[in-house]
């Protein structure tokens, strides 16, 4: 069954899989770009921000020596300011420690800023074509249904679906594997409304024949391409009015303006709440606080800036 598995997703990615840019290519830093990116947000809005930092900054060394307040700039649009920091300070290692070469071992990219499990797998994998297993939200939704059974709660736990991921990977064909198994979960196999009448695997997916045999009258047809699921309740922060939300208003103000211009606390606070007052200082304080930390910003006596 794992062969036939293998055989009908490589056969459907090589027919259906989308031209991305990353895919491309296998210039290490180049997918270390696309990875970072490519962390929470959306493949339409990171095609274009990708290719701008690339043209911007060529090289590792490029970005490596670059003005920060430069590299948050090209980063408006990408949302998680935090991960242009990460992605700057790991090309900074990357050429004072290894000559300007990104590491090909998943240990050596896991010490990098801003690099988790699934980075490091992906960058190993994309860009050396080593055969490694890693899960991000599609590979595992995909090896969840098709391995364990329908969505339940609480979810497998990762190990178990390493596991499964590790038997399903063919020798010699990870590059292939891993980004046929996430197209599947990004184009197909969704978190809600699946297309199962139209998936490759469907005859092999534990999740489909439970869902078939729960329900004599589901049939996967275009006007209903579902798999019966238990709904997820997860309390979530709204986003607007959020602290994210400020920290990326605050940033979003910075970046708007001349290099090296300083703005004054106060008129901070005006720019990113229509209610601000003297009595949010504190607040506003502990945001900029948290910024400068984080090494968006600076913090001088007249008010704050871009670093340099």
């Amino acid at each position: 069954m794992i062969e036939a598995i293998r055989s009908r997703l490589l056969h459907w990615f090589a027919k259906h899989g989308r031209d991305l840019p990353w895919r491309r290519t296998r210039d290490p830093y180049a997918i270390m770009v696309a990875e970072i990116m490519l962390q929470q947000t959306q493949v339409d809005r990171v095609i274009p921000k990708y290719q701008a930092f690339l043209t911007e900054f060529p090289t590792i060394t490029a970005l490596a020596t670059a003005s920060t307040a430069d590299v948050i700039r090209l980063w408006a649009g990408l949302g998680y300011n935090r991960r242009a920091i990460h992605l700057q300070r790991a090309a900074q290692i990357i050429v004072e420690q290894y000559d300007g070469q990104v590491p090909a071992s998943v240990a050596a990219l896991r010490k990098l800023p801003g690099i988790g499990p699934y980075t490091a797998g992906a960058i190993a994998c994309f860009a050396f074509e080593q055969d490694v297993v890693f899960l991000d939200t599609n590979i595992r939704r995909v090896v969840r249904r098709l391995c364990v059974g329908p969505d339940h709660w609480p979810p497998p736990s990762d190990t178990t679906l390493l596991a499964h991921a590790e038997a399903l990977l063919p020798v010699g064909k990870g590059w292939e594997w891993n980004q046929a198994i996430m197209e599947l979960g990004a184009l197909i196999c969704t978190a809600t409304g699946p297309a199962c009448w139209r998936c490759p695997l469907r005859q092999h997916c534990r999740a489909y024949t439970a869902a078939v045999a729960a329900d004599s009258e589901l049939v996967m047809t275009p006007a209903t391409p579902r798999v019966k699921r238990v709904a997820e309740t997860r309390s979530t922060e709204p986003f607007i009015g959020s602290r994210r939300w400020y920290r990326g208003r605050i940033i979003a103000a910075l970046r708007n303006l001349p290099t090296g211009t300083v703005l004054p606390l106060a008129e901070l606070g005006q720019r990113i709440r229509t209610d601000y007052t003297a009595e949010l200082e504190t607040w506003l304080q502990k945001l900029v606080v948290d910024l400068a930390r984080d090494g968006l910003l600076l913090v001088t006596e007249q008010g704050v800036r871009l670093p340099d």
